[in-house]
């Protein structure tokens, strides 16, 4: 019987892997005309598969509810034919924003599991300073939050020069 202590380390490493994964796949974003820091991963629980991913695309669709997370659970629902993700884990670069933890709630996902933290991003772009944990604190479903997992490698997406020049042509934070 495995104990909890192993079982811990089997998840941290199975987290780990999973967000490279999901920075590896984010960062091919920064040589292209519309980078962006934000990217979203969900695997089956059970099993660690990988099973749907996507990036932040509100500039592209000029749609501001076009969060990685947001894509991500709308392209898994709709390939899974139900709005139900219970049995799935999110990974993502960033920490959800509200709008994004209260779709995963909604969703019925397990786990939520983030890079950089809300603060990390506002240091660059504006940001809705409500941690998801305290999203799900305030709500009657369930989802576990663990994070951050890989802040560093998370946080050099937000660093990436080229990255660095778009944040400069998005909503500039007031000074």
């Amino acid at each position: 019987m495995e104990s909890s202590a192993a079982r811990l380390r089997t998840q941290k490493q199975l987290d780990e892997k999973h967000m490279r994964a999901l920075v590896r796949f984010t960062a091919r974003s920064m040589d292209t005309p519309s980078p962006v820091p934000f990217g979203a991963l969900i695997v089956r629980t059970s099993t660690g598969e990988r099973f749907m991913h996507a990036l932040n695309a509100v500039r592209t669709e000029n749609d501001p509810s076009s969060h990685a997370e947001l894509r991500t659970v709308r392209k898994a629902a709709k390939k899974l034919g139900t709005p139900s993700l219970q049995g799935f884990t999110l990974y993502t670069t960033c920490e959800p924003c509200p709008m994004c933890m209260a779709n995963a709630l909604w969703a019925g996902i397990d786990r939520v599991v983030y890079g950089a933290t809300i603060e990390d991003a506002n240091r660059h772009c504006r940001q809705i300073q409500i941690a998801s944990r305290e999203v799900v604190g305030r709500s009657d479903m369930h989802c576990i939050v663990d994070g951050p997992v890989l802040r560093d490698d998370c946080y050099s997406l937000f660093t990436h020069p080229n990255m660095l020049k778009v944040f400069a042509t998005w909503n500039p934070k007031p000074s």
